[in-house]
């Protein structure tokens, strides 16, 4: 992979918000991009892997829901998206690496496929799941009806862009003594309150006072793309708005991560591995993907002729379903679920809000629960499903926590609990039969 030198001499490094020290190796300003398309060319020239682009997951199979005494992850259904054949997939091991949940949100820097599918389905087959209410939110997503989820990275307020009202005052070291470069949720909450109290859509970064030459070197892709949308970095600010940018909690795991079903491993966004804690350092997440699955990686090597495949598990049933005929029902819930967690459960949280939250949530799966048993189902209904059942458990995570701590903000409890040490925020399903015991 290739990464950003320094003048020629060993990486450049860069900050970002809550950093005091240049930590960060780059490739350019489109880091997680470079490592995915490394990780893509790498696996698909690769003779033993398979890669299956247009399927999406249905649910996991466990040994208890087939009647083995022995509870363990044997496979997953997947639903093919083209011709909408369901195949039933034995394996050894099961590893998740599906992502955050930040599609929950009517705003968000994520793609469209990170929609939770990873912890839900980990949910339903019987894993506890933790600190779901520490969603981090991105300060500064491009603020344009076109701009789908644009991210301008952290990294440019690291060298130097300025926040700014839209009279060109600057606000950020009224709220923190750091300025730019506090944590994102503090910045977020910043750009939230000053939203709130002009009444405006939107605020401004901007980096323009940088040499054009710098700001073209160090932020190519911002710079090219900003352009594409009207907007020239190196002579005027741009405008942006707060996204959901990422789940810091997840699926629980061991430091191999191994989930508590065994034989199912969960890497990455979708996993709570207790690396960020109540909030997220700036690119530890590049981090956490990469240490966690070499440690999964070895693990399972290790271990792997102790996990036979079962080959007689039972196919999808799809005898008593029907073609639904109704599809807006699944997108009008889709967005009545983002807006109610954009507007109950965002940066700031109360008590009231939550419990409004909760009881929509809980009719919402209701509906979906309905849907999803008489009809056939669809990748957009897998998603919805998916959601959902994440919405809940953030929602849940959030009455939990009697106070302001990281990235969970409430007005109820504006501060911290210091009489007692910090907790996390456990919630464990209904089947739970742990197999690993592994985590916690």
């Amino acid at each position: 992979m290739h990464f950003t030198k320094d003048n020629g001499h060993g990486y450049h490094l860069t900050r970002e918000g809550g950093h005091s020290h240049r930590r960060v190796i780059h490739a350019e300003d489109a880091t997680g991009r470079a490592l995915q398309t490394t990780l893509v060319e790498s696996a698909s020239n690769a003779e033993n892997i398979t890669l299956k682009s247009a399927h999406i997951a249905i649910d996991l199979i466990t040994a208890n829901k087939i009647g083995k005494r022995h509870n363990r992850c044997l496979g997953a259904y997947l639903l093919n998206i083209e011709d909408h054949h369901i195949l039933t997939v034995a394996a050894r091991n099961v590893v998740l690496a599906t992502g955050g949940a930040n599609k929950v949100y009517s705003y968000t820097s994520n793609p469209d496929v990170s929609t939770g599918d990873g912890i839900a389905m980990a949910w339903r087959a019987g894993c506890r799941v933790s600190n779901m209410e520490f969603i981090q939110f991105h300060p500064t997503c491009l603020y344009h009806p076109e701009a789908k989820s644009f991210l301008i990275t952290e990294a440019v307020r690291g060298e130097g862009g300025l926040l700014k009202l839209p009279n060109g005052e600057r606000f950020m070291d009224k709220f923190d003594k750091r300025g730019e470069l506090a944590p994102r949720d503090v910045v977020a909450r910043a750009i939230d309150h000053e939203m709130k109290r002009l009444g405006a859509e939107c605020l401004y970064l901007d980096i323009s006072h940088k040499p054009e030459s710098f700001i073209k070197e160090h932020f190519p892709n911002v710079y090219s793309r900003c352009l594409e949308f009207g907007y020239d970095i190196t002579r005027e600010p741009v405008p942006v708005v707060p996204a959901a940018h990422y789940t810091c909690g997840g699926v629980m795991t061991n430091a191999h991560g191994q989930t508590d079903l065994s034989g199912l491993y969960a890497i990455g966004e979708v996993a709570y591995t207790g690396l960020h804690g109540a909030n997220r350092m700036a690119s530890n997440s590049l981090l956490e993907c990469l240490v966690f699955g070499h440690a999964a990686a070895r693990h399972i090597n290790e271990h792997i002729d102790n996990n036979p495949i079962t080959t007689d598990l039972p196919r999808w049933d799809e005898s008593r379903v029907t073609d639904s005929d109704e599809e807006v029902v699944v997108s009008h819930n889709w967005e009545e679920l983002r807006r109610f967690m954009w507007d109950y459960v965002g940066i700031v949280r109360t008590n009231k809000r939550l419990e409004r939250a909760r009881r929509r949530a809980e009719l919402l799966l209701m509906e979906i629960d309905e849907y999803y048993s008489n009809f056939r189902i669809t990748s957009d209904m897998l998603e919805l499903r998916n959601l959902a059942t994440c919405a809940d458990l953030i929602i849940r995570c959030a009455q939990r926590r009697e106070e302001s701590r990281g990235l969970h903000y409430t007005l109820d409890y504006p501060d911290i609990d210091e009489s007692r040490e910090p907790m996390d925020t456990i919630l464990v399903p209904k089947n739970y039969a742990p197999a690993n015991q592994a985590p916690g």
